[in-house]
């Protein structure tokens, strides 16, 4: 099975400053993958590269098996969409005509259609904005302007044409803590139709419950790469934050509980690795 999304030995710099160094990662379709790290670490910069808002300086990036920038932008678009952490739009538009943006790389060659349409209104109600169709979407809150682009993105990569996939840098920032969950699910419910996930998030307990893999950077380069269970440990990330940090198991599921801080005194905690 070809990789949806492949880097290898990635390096990037400006000047004499290094800001990524030797980054390597596979995400296989069906996989929900999160990049987490301090402020700095270089995940913003890593971001720019899969999306190729930033060109490859050194080493490889493949998506769905060949070169970042091989194919055309617009085939790219009917299989890989990209949620950027925030989206200026300042026109009133109805939410379900933001919603249509999405359907635009698959009318290269035909108008837009009712089934457009019908994916579009179906991707809005998946994340639970059924009824804000005609809503200005300059009105909206930000959580709920959030959730009109992850409609968006879920209408661009709808059609089943082979391996999709979905690049998110914090879609979950603007969302409250139910809506983190919903948002969280969906993607995990996509990943298991078979699209790939990444994720940039900040709330590692979101991280430890819904990731696959996580990929740790410190100092622009990973210093872990692996299931939440073998690298989310109190070493890798009280190193990748610094900052201490303690993990718990969880009371009910099968992930750790990330706790910051200095445990006090006399604190009995059962901890892991």
């Amino acid at each position: 099975m070809t990789a949806a999304l492949e880097v290898r030995d990635l390096h990037y710099r400006i000047g004499e400053l290094q800001l990524l160094s030797g980054i390597h990662l596979t995400l296989e379709p069906g996989e929900f993958m999160v990049v987490i790290g301090r402020n700095g670490a270089g995940k913003s910069t890593l971001f720019k590269h899969l999306t190729g808002e930033l060109p490859c300086q050194r080493g490889e990036l493949r998506v769905f098996g060949a070169p970042l920038g091989s194919s055309s932008k617009a085939e790219l678009a009917q299989r890989r969409a990209v949620l950027p952490q925030t989206t200026n739009l300042q026109f009133a538009y109805e939410a379900l005509e933001v919603v249509m943006l999405g359907r635009l790389p698959h009318q290269q060659r035909r108008p837009e259609s009712r089934e457009d349409v019908r994916i579009a209104r179906a991707c809005m109600e998946r994340v639970g904005l059924k009824g804000y169709e005609g809503r200005n979407y300059l009105t909206l809150s930000g959580g709920e302007q959030q959730r009109v682009h992850l409609a968006r993105a879920l209408a661009q990569i709808h059609e089943d044409v082979g391996s999709r996939l979905m690049l998110l840098d914090e879609p979950t920032s603007s969302l409250d803590v139910a809506h983190q969950h919903k948002a969280l699910r969906l993607v995990k419910e996509l990943t298991g139709e078979g699209v790939a996930a990444l994720l940039i998030l900040h709330d590692l307990n979101l991280v430890a419950q819904y990731a696959d893999k996580v990929l740790v950077l410190a100092d622009h380069q990973a210093i872990a790469c692996g299931p939440p269970h073998a690298v989310m440990t109190r070493d890798i990330l009280s190193r990748a934050f610094g900052y201490p940090m303690t993990t718990l198991p969880h009371p009910w599921l099968d992930c750790p509980i990330i706790v910051s801080g200095e445990r006090p005194a006399g604190a009995l905690l059962e901890q892991h690795p």
